[in-house]
């Protein structure tokens, strides 16, 4: 059987995209930025964001860049879109400690995003934050599938190492290393 064409939505800093279409393949890069791939399993909805820090924007509120506004508007676009909040499932992904004058921005980040789906009540089904490396991610919004390569920031190199986090069929979770 043939292999479908993949309809590849680029994920960059400040956005969010949701989807439902089993075509989809979202992707991003990561340093010290996080994104978090929110799905319905029930709905077959996911989505995801791309924020460079954490918290509130002091000075407008409403930054997209910033954590929280952007996990807010990730939320509420899933919930448009027909999903339910109480069967999010979150997986987060980058906050790596990538430029040493930057200090620990990429923990903050990370940090941020967990306490941001605890505070919230969501199901954080997996998570790959941390290090000092850079990350490529992609994530099939109606799936569920995320797939995590990391990246050497020194020479660009990809690891051979590859995260793969799936739904799991039972309620205890699963992550595949290879």
């Amino acid at each position: 059987m043939a292999d479908r064409l993949l309809n590849v939505i680029h994920i960059i800093q400040g956005q969010y995209r949701v989807s439902d279409r089993p075509d989809d393949e979202m992707t991003t890069v990561l340093g010290s930025c996080v994104a978090a791939c929110v799905f319905d399993p029930f709905r077959k909805i996911g989505g995801m964001n791309h924020f460079l820090l954490p918290g509130n924007d002091p000075s407008a509120g409403n930054n997209i860049k910033y954590g929280a506004h952007s996990m807010e508007q990730l939320i509420n676009a899933m919930l448009r879109a027909g999903a339910h909040r109480n069967r999010l499932e979150v997986q987060l992904f980058g906050g790596g400690n990538v430029v040493s004058g930057l200090g620990r921005i990429g923990d903050s980040n990370a940090q941020f995003a967990r306490d941001f789906v605890r505070q919230e009540g969501f199901i954080l089904r997996g998570a790959d934050t941390g290090g000092r490396f850079g990350r490529r991610l992609r994530f099939r919004p109606a799936t569920g599938i995320a797939r995590v390569e990391r990246v050497d920031p020194s020479g660009g190199e990809v690891q051979r190492t590859e995260k793969v986090v799936r739904r799991p069929r039972t309620p205890s979770g699963s992550v595949e290393l290879f």
